[in-house]
């Protein structure tokens, strides 16, 4: 069989590729017709993920299809997403390698990604959230990888040359980011035949979003950042449900979005999802756990979050200030007192932009096209539209209120002021 051309795979056809390819082959071992088990798993909205297990390893096979998987070929999407996957796994991966997973092969005509199988008991964070899980490094992990991938691949790292390179190269990822500015900017904002939502019963809370204009006045701020800053490499698409982990391990995945953006649309997806997580809490309660503690550990997970992220992303600047990054050039911030007042302005105004992207995040989730399994799974729609409509509420409430947060704790004490 020949691989010269795209072809989507399957399980008999992922076999003869794995054999006509060493760099996978020889992590599965020799006994292909006995032993070799693979299992298609993709539940995602875009491409097929198929797990592999030999008789010496295991691995994932990740293939991107020519259109949008959950809508079907009337929706086209560039293969050339897989491309920018890979790359920012591998570049993500050598800045943060104990949080992402290693990549074996990358096959461009093919569409195709190999990599690491995150083996059980490794799980999809939201499905551990809807569970009410508690993970004791979460916040711990997720603020490294954060602090590491967007420190090191912005300008307080690259001087400018390397820097609009790499912004030139990752420009190539287009359609992801115009997927992105329809379905977060705009979508929501407008009549659409995409949306939808827990019907008749927030149909009104529908009709009020597309009917704010001051809550229009700052989509369209952050959407003009979002497509007019680049500021680091992000992941794109970084909520919980691209984020695997077990009580000691956290893997980020998916980085197909990524691109050369805003810093805070990462770090506002993550915590805008956990939000997203905790008002969802209210429908997965029973009589026999009300979930009241476990909603708190996921706010002081949303706190030791940013706190750490802070604190790491601020000792990457100083142990690097004399480096080559061109941002702040040593001879002009050239004392303690100026380069503190720097990077506290850059920092609040990173704070600042993190939570209107998580809320514009956590709005798109609930009236706009795809939405989540920490709502999807409440079995009741009634039930269901009431914790909806607090996270909404909530989240239009930090989109246009989010300068007058001085930390991430008032932000805590606003979302429980909500529940």
């Amino acid at each position: 069989m020949s691989f010269e051309e795209f072809k989507p795979l399957n399980e008999k056809s992922l076999v003869e590729y794995i054999k006509a390819t060493p760099s996978l082959s020889s992590r599965l071992g020799d006994k292909y017709d006995d032993d070799l088990v693979i299992k298609e798993v993709g539940d995602g909205n875009l491409n097929f993920v198929f797990i592999v297990v030999g008789s010496t390893g295991s691995l994932v096979i990740k293939q991107a299809l020519p259109y949008i998987r959950c809508i079907g070929e009337s929706w086209p999407m560039t293969k050339e997403r897989a491309y920018f996957e890979a790359t920012t796994l591998r570049k993500h991966g050598g800045l943060s390698p104990d949080h992402v997973p290693e990549v074996y092969h990358f096959d461009r005509t093919m569409a195709l990604i190999g990599m690491r199988y995150l083996e059980p008991p490794h799980i999809i964070l939201r499905k551990g959230l809807v569970a009410g899980i508690q993970y004791p490094f979460l916040a711990e992990h997720m603020s490294d990888y954060m602090a590491k991938t967007l420190f090191f691949t912005s300008l307080l790292y690259h001087d400018t040359t390397e820097h609009k390179r790499a912004v030139t190269e990752f420009c190539g990822n287009v359609e992801l980011c115009r997927l992105t500015e329809q379905v977060v900017f705009s979508d929501p904002y407008r009549v659409s035949s995409f949306n939808r939502w827990t019907s008749p019963y927030l149909d009104d809370d529908a009709k009020a979003v597309r009917e704010d204009s001051a809550l229009k006045l700052e989509i369209a701020e952050l959407k003009s950042m979002f497509c007019e800053r680049a500021q680091a490499l992000i992941h794109g698409d970084l909520h919980t449900g691209s984020v695997m982990v077990t009580q000691d391990s956290t893997q980020v995945i998916d980085p197909e979005f990524s691109f050369y953006g805003p810093m805070g649309f990462d770090i506002g997806a993550y915590l805008g999802n956990l939000i997203l997580a905790f008002f969802a809490q209210d429908g997965h309660a029973t009589e026999g756990n009300d979930r009241k503690e476990y909603k708190q550990w996921i706010l002081r997970t949303i706190e030791q979050t940013w706190n750490m992220f802070n604190k790491r992303f601020v000792a990457l600047w100083d142990q690097n200030k004399d480096g080559p990054g061109e941002a702040y050039l040593g001879d002009i911030y050239n004392n303690t007192e100026v380069m503190q007042l720097v990077q506290e302005n850059y920092m609040r105004n990173l704070f600042h932009d993190s939570l209107g992207f998580g809320a514009a995040k956590m709005i798109r989730r609930i009236v706009g096209v795809a939405h989540v399994e920490d709502f999807e799974s409440i079995k009741e729609d009634k039930e269901r539209a009431v914790c909806e409509r607090k996270a909404l509420e909530f989240g239009k409430m930090l989109l246009k209120e989010r300068r007058k947060f001085k930390c991430i704790g008032e932000v805590v004490s606003a979302i429980q002021q909500q529940s």
